[in-house]
């Protein structure tokens, strides 16, 4: 009699085992994961309240703090994307009739400021071309023409692999009055004073604000952990290496770098112009097809100006950079070439 309450069969597709293929992702994100971190993904749930997931909490923080070199007490992981990220620390900042520059030379500034538009805020727009970055006269003369209250700039802008120098803006940005918001933000989710309580930053009691992805914590803590273990110097300088390289071998095969200034690159995202007379999707589709090896093509306005190679985390070896490039010098003998 039960079965006569049902009337949407059981999907067949979840019947069958989960098949997931082996592929080396060397694209602009996601990327490989070590077991390690796999391994600690994989553990078994704890209660997000209980002291053993606090303290877990507690050395993200402390290797957040490492990573970025920061002693700012309210260091916390958002529990979302990188776009959930973005929007919480925009959203927190903002409210309805401020103004915010931002610093526009690829998606991730256009992003923000649609972001800051839908919260109300008047978005003026600092722009270069992709593939270039802003200079700190740039910003300064940005900062005195709109004096905002806040200032967005992408640090690594992977839609175009520029990585925009940081040096002398927070001095720029300390010369304007200190933002203090009169109103509640506009989400209890991402409002960061419930979010300060619960990761501990504010020297209260904690208290439940949402039910956080505890295995999400397990596998970003031994993250953070690895690269305490590496080191940060350790591990820029063979990023730095890695994307030498292949920058050197991407030359080696005729091909040209999207971003002329060497200084101006991304170690960990590589981006090279699509080679005249060829479809950057043939090109994807052959080393995914042919090498399981997964590149990206452009994004926002390097869309179909660009093929993305990413070298991030345990991805960053010299056997990579030789695979990847094996695959990419077999790509363009078979894909085809337009003679137009």
């Amino acid at each position: 009699m039960a079965t006569n309450l049902l009337h949407v069969p059981k999907p067949q597709g979840l019947l069958r085992p989960l098949v997931v293929p082996e592929r080396l992702l060397l694209g602009p994100g996601p990327s490989n994961v070590p077991p390690r971190i796999l391994a600690a993904g994989g553990r078994q749930l704890l209660g997000h309240m209980h002291p053993e997931v606090l303290q877990v909490m507690d050395e993200i923080k402390a290797g957040i703090q490492y990573a970025f070199q920061t002693q700012n007490r309210l260091t916390l992981a958002i529990s979302g994307t990188g776009h959930c990220a973005m929007e919480a620390a925009l959203l927190n900042l903002l409210e309805h009739g401020d103004t915010a520059l931002v610093a526009v030379n690829g998606i991730w500034g256009q992003r923000a400021a649609d972001i800051a538009r839908r919260l109300g805020a008047v978005v003026r727009e600092l722009w270069k071309p992709p593939g270039e970055y802003f200079t700190p006269q740039d910003i300064e003369e940005g900062l005195v023409r709109h004096k905002p209250l806040v200032l967005f700039i992408t640090h690594g802008e992977s839609s175009t692999g520029v990585l925009q120098p940081l040096e002398g803006l927070g001095e720029l940005c300390h010369r304007e009055k200190i933002l203090r918001r009169k109103t509640q933000p506009l989400s209890f989710y991402l409002d960061m004073g419930w979010l300060a309580n619960y990761w501990g930053c504010d020297g209260e009691p904690r208290r439940y604000h949402h039910t956080a992805p505890i295995n999400s914590f397990f596998s970003l803590r031994e993250g953070l952990a690895m690269l305490a273990e590496l080191g940060l110097e350790s591990s820029w300088e063979r990023h730095r290496a890695n994307c030498a390289q292949l920058c050197q071998g991407l030359r080696d095969l005729g091909l040209e770098l999207f971003v002329k200034e060497e200084k101006a690159r991304l170690p960990t995202i590589t981006t090279v112009r699509v080679p005249k007379g060829y479809d950057w999707k043939e090109i994807t589709a052959f080393l995914m097809e042919n090498h399981a090896i997964e590149i990206a093509g452009g994004l926002g306005p390097s869309a179909g100006k660009v093929l993305r190679i990413g070298l991030m985390g345990c991805n960053s070896t010299s056997s990579n950079v030789d695979r990847v490039l094996h695959g990419l010098r077999d790509a363009l003998r078979h894909c085809h070439r337009s003679r137009l």
